[in-house]
């Protein structure tokens, strides 16, 4: 019986210092004095292709403020219902807005309205711009109403440093023929290809084997494969 273990390598939580911005610098930085305000400001959201950053930024956000001993609250589309509300959050976050069903768009409203009443900061993230999202009038005017940045995918050697950097954290050596095999034949959006780096840590555990093509192939054609990959650095 083939046996199963837990990978074994750490997993850096998100932060700024571990964000890599490229073409996104600018909107760190403003992401990060939005979050520094002394008083709550206008509510922001990030929008762009799966991969580009957005949640890993929001992770940081709320990883910033949580050093700070502030609480906060994370809500997407997964989340279950009913969504409740603290007076004590600092910040309340909704990823996936794309992916809201009309009770979650209820439930959003209703959190950004009770968050613009007691001054606690609101932010949220979805694929498209406000005024594309397939949500509800309400609240999609209510998302283009404060901060709107766009994020863009990195490069190619951005996206290289990105997994090298996150395999060095796994303890992983990650040759650049299993780089160049990925991204020829995987989407190149790290949405995509930072859960598959942890899909095929724990594949190698399980064979007893290192990271190399022909691993990569084996788990690629596994009919199984979409139970591999996790969230731990989702879009």
């Amino acid at each position: 019986m083939q046996q199963i273990p837990l990978a074994i390598g750490p997993v850096a939580e998100p932060t700024f210092d571990n964000y890599l911005p490229g073409p996104n610098a600018a909107a760190c930085a403003e992401l990060q004095a939005w979050a520094a305000a002394a008083a709550a400001s206008a509510p922001l959201y990030l929008w762009g292709p799966a991969g580009s950053g957005k949640t890993h930024l929001l992770r940081a956000l709320g990883q910033q403020l949580h050093a700070a001993n502030a609480e906060l609250a994370w809500f997407d589309a997964n989340t279950p219902q009913p969504w409740y509300w603290s007076p004590h959050w600092r910040l309340v976050v909704v990823d996936h807005c794309d992916a809201l069903d009309a009770a979650a768009q209820h439930a959003a409203f209703t959190l950004f309205v009770e968050a613009a009443a007691h001054g606690t900061l609101f932010a949220a993230a979805g694929r498209v711009p406000p005024i594309d999202l397939p949500l509800r009038d309400d609240l999609k005017s209510r998302l283009a109403w404060g901060h709107v940045l766009a994020l863009q995918p990195l490069a190619d050697a951005e996206t290289r440093a990105v997994l090298r950097r996150h395999a060095s954290e796994r303890g992983l050596l990650l040759p650049d023929e299993v780089l160049d095999y990925l991204l020829a034949r995987v989407d190149r959006d790290l949405g995509t290809l930072m859960p598959l780096l942890n899909a095929l840590d724990r594949y190698g555990l399980a064979q007893g084997r290192h990271i190399t093509v022909p691993l990569v192939r084996n788990l690629l054609a596994e009919p199984e494969r979409a139970a591999w990959p996790d969230a731990t650095h989702p879009a």
